[in-house]
Formats: structure tokens, C-alpha cells, sequence
């Protein structure tokens, strides 16, 4: 049985930081270090997006709205994806979930963790 366990949210003034972890097993994720894994984030009223990537030895890949702010990590070992955020702006306020890289390997999604940026 998959599990998809993501934390670490909460509400920050504008400027802040906040680290999410992901902890996630089952189905694929048994072979966690094989994969290319992703943070996505959800505003409300706005499709999932997908913010960040890492492949299975650490190259990273980010959308160009949280470049040189965010910074994803994995630990291959310990099945964890992090995600880093520094210098916080309104518009990161979101649901961040982590699931699989490539669209076509998406494990079922977890509850995600909710992100507030907001003074």
C-alpha cells in the first residue's frame, strides 16, 4: 500500500522559510532511489503544479517562479524528498504535495501540507 506522508507547513510573514519533509512507501516507492521524484503545489482555485525535481543522484530542476529561492533534497536511504523554502512570497501560499517525477509513474496522492504566506 502506498503512503505519501508530507509536513512541515505553516503560515510565515512574507520573507520566511520553511523546510517540507516527504516520507513516502509502497508500490514504486519500494525502489524509491530509482526515481525521479517532485514537489507540486495547489492554490486554491488553480491546477497542481509541479515546483521542483530531483533525479535519483541529486540533479535538481526547478519552475522558474521558485529558482534560486527553494531548494530540494532527497536522502535515498531514509525514502525522503525535503524542499527547502527560503524568501517566501504570497503567491508560494499553497497545498505542497510530493508524488513521483514523471507524470506517468504518479503513486495515489497524500493530504498534502498547507503553505501561508501571508503578514
Amino acid at each position: 500500500q502506498v503512503q505519501v506522508v508530507e509536513s512541515g507547513g505553516g503560515l510565515v510573514p512574507p520573507g520566511g522559510s520553511l523546510t517540507l519533509s516527504c516520507v513516502v512507501s509502497g508500490g514504486i516507492f519500494d525502489y524509491f532511489s530509482s526515481y525521479l521524484m517532485g514537489w507540486y503545489r495547489q492554490a486554491p482555485g488553480k491546477q497542481r503544479e509541479l515546483v521542483a525535481t530531483i533525479a535519483a543522484f541529486g540533479k535538481a530542476n526547478y519552475e522558474d517562479s521558485v529558482k534560486d529561492r527553494f531548494t530540494i533534497s532527497r536522502d535515498n536511504t531514509k525514502n525522503t524528498v525535503w524542499l527547502q523554502m527560503n524568501s517566501l512570497k504570497p503567491e508560494d501560499t499553497a497545498a505542497y504535495y510530493c508524488n513521483a517525477g514523471d507524470s506517468i509513474l504518479r503513486q495515489p496522492w497524500g493530504q498534502g501540507t498547507q503553505v501561508t504566506v501571508s503578514s
